[in-house]
């Protein structure tokens, strides 16, 4: 009978495994100890379209996507984020960072245990998702954040906006404490660099 029992704990040690979920602690010192990150990702747009391209990240508060067919760029940085379209003879569509669920993730602390920040956390078996929105602007959208765990890493995330737009990004290759340098989020910068 002991026999068949510890088989049965053996047999199910792995689906105990893979069932793990991270938790809000283990998430927020992960996200927390990210400085600086690059690689390439992988955007799906509300409307079915794909995108490529590079992603560089430099906490607290900058992000940049560089687009592969470099017709687009978005940029956070100075508390601004930025949209360059090269179709568009204006400058550059700018809004607060404050007024995007990205500025969750970038914050100078991530603390996901704040009451009323996560909206919810599950688990698939292989990977933990996260939903998050800001407490006191709900209506400025949410995230939702996919890790998996040993590694712990941040794979995707899914930014749907104030008004019900969903875009899916897909991290690929990213590399973690990589020098990037302060100008690739200088918005006015860029601005020079784009003509406008």
């Amino acid at each position: 009978m002991r026999r068949l029992a510890l088989a049965a704990l053996v047999a199910l040690a792995p689906i105990a495994a893979l069932a793990q979920q991270l938790s809000l602690g283990e998430i927020s010192a992960y996200l927390n100890s990210i400085q600086t990150a690059a690689g390439g990702f992988t955007q799906v747009n509300v409307d079915g379209s794909v995108s490529t391209g590079n992603v560089y990240i430099k906490r607290p508060g900058r992000i940049r996507f560089e687009y592969a067919d470099g017709n687009s760029l978005f940029l956070a940085g100075g508390g601004q984020v930025a949209v360059f379209d090269a179709a568009s003879n204006e400058g550059p569509q700018r809004f607060p960072l404050s007024e995007t669920p990205l500025s969750i993730i970038l914050a100078g602390n991530v603390d996901l245990s704040r009451a009323g920040m996560v909206t919810g956390h599950t688990s698939d078996g292989t990977s933990t998702i996260v939903t998050a929105q800001d407490p006191q602007h709900p209506d400025y959208g949410s995230i939702q954040l996919v890790f998996t765990a040993a590694p712990v890493e941040l794979r995707q995330w899914i930014v749907t906006d104030g008004s019900g737009t969903q875009t899916t990004v897909i991290l690929n290759d990213m590399r973690t404490g990589v020098q990037i340098g302060d100008r690739a989020f200088n918005i006015q910068a860029e601005m020079q660099d784009w003509g406008r």
